[in-house]
């Protein structure tokens, strides 16, 4: 990780806080104004989000970067191994293009890590069903082959780092779904990028997660359930889309898990690590983030004795 003083922790956050779903979209805060909020709400380390929302041009965006200060920490891509996951399937070749850009991307802005999302059962906005929400043991096999394919040819070819992004209404969210895909997956190519608030809403120990597996904890999202919402959600089923609009996700330190507790265990780790904040609320007025943002910042610095922005 890139050097960031005597800090384990160091906190940035992401286009996700600012309401940043997709590359375009009317209903999101303009790039240049979540950079802009970005720095004056104190932080220095930020993801690229969805691949076009920032300038994909290197030397453009590393300037509006350094014009206010601002390094890249990692980019996002999505991915669907499990309807084939090795060269030359079309699903590993479809996820491959794009994951490829965003890698060149990364690593020309100095970033070092890839952050890795997997499809979702249900789509992400309407929250219908558009696979089955079990795969089978080839599908799942097929899942764990493609990462760590994946993770090869961005150490290989990019130099970066696989971090692997659990996530509601995705294959890959309990517990046992998150230690089973640590167990089939190389070491050298996966590590988890553990979005405690995913992780909580799946019913998993961001903590225990931590403690089980400190060697493959890489990367975190630094997030929050709210509890009440996440009763109903599992109560009614609610689809991801629904549970989003609904507020499942809260402002730190309203909901669960405790991230002070989390930010113990992973300076207890005795490494660098990116902590990103992530609070999603899209769609959101553009005059929401950042005081949130702001606050979030400050908590979160509050909770570790060896974290920094």
């Amino acid at each position: 990780m890139t050097d960031t003083g005597n800090s384990l922790l160091t906190i940035g956050t992401a286009p996700n806080s600012w309401g940043v779903w997709f590359p375009d979209d009317p209903q999101q805060t303009p790039w240049q104004r979540f950079l802009d909020e970005a720095a004056e709400a104190g932080y220095r380390w930020i993801e690229l989000g969805p691949y076009g929302y920032l300038p994909t041009d290197p030397a453009r965006l590393a300037d509006e970067l350094a014009a206010r200060d601002l390094q890249v920490s990692a980019g996002t891509v999505f991915t669907a191994f499990h309807r084939g996951g090795r060269p030359g399937d079309a699903a590993f070749e479809e996820a491959w293009e794009p994951a490829r850009r965003v890698a060149e991307l990364t690593a020309a802005v100095g970033g070092e890590h890839i952050v890795v999302i997997p499809a979702m059962w249900r789509d992400d906005v309407t929250g219908e069903a558009v696979e089955n929400e079990v795969l089978t043991p080839e599908q799942l096999d097929s899942l764990y082959r493609g990462h760590d394919e994946l993770g090869r040819r961005l150490a290989e070819q990019f130099g970066l780092r696989q971090q692997f992004h659990s996530h509601a209404d995705s294959h890959v969210l309990t517990q046992d779904d998150i230690v089973r895909l640590l167990g089939n997956t190389d070491p050298a190519l996966l590590s988890l990028c553990l979005d405690t608030g995913h992780a909580e809403y799946g019913g998993a120990s961001s903590v225990e997660l931590i403690r089980s597996h400190p060697d493959r904890i890489g990367y975190l999202h630094l997030k929050q359930v709210n509890p009440d919402v996440l009763a109903r959600v599992r109560e009614q089923n609610l689809t991801w889309a629904a549970a989003n609009t609904a507020g499942v996700m809260a402002e730190p330190p309203s909901g669960l898990p405790d991230l002070r507790e989390v930010i113990e265990a992973v300076e207890a780790l005795d490494r660098p690590i990116f902590g990103i904040v992530e609070q999603d609320m899209y769609p959101v007025a553009f005059d929401v983030p950042l005081p949130i943002a702001t606050r979030t910042r400050q908590y979160l610095l509050s909770c570790g004795s060896r974290t920094r922005v």
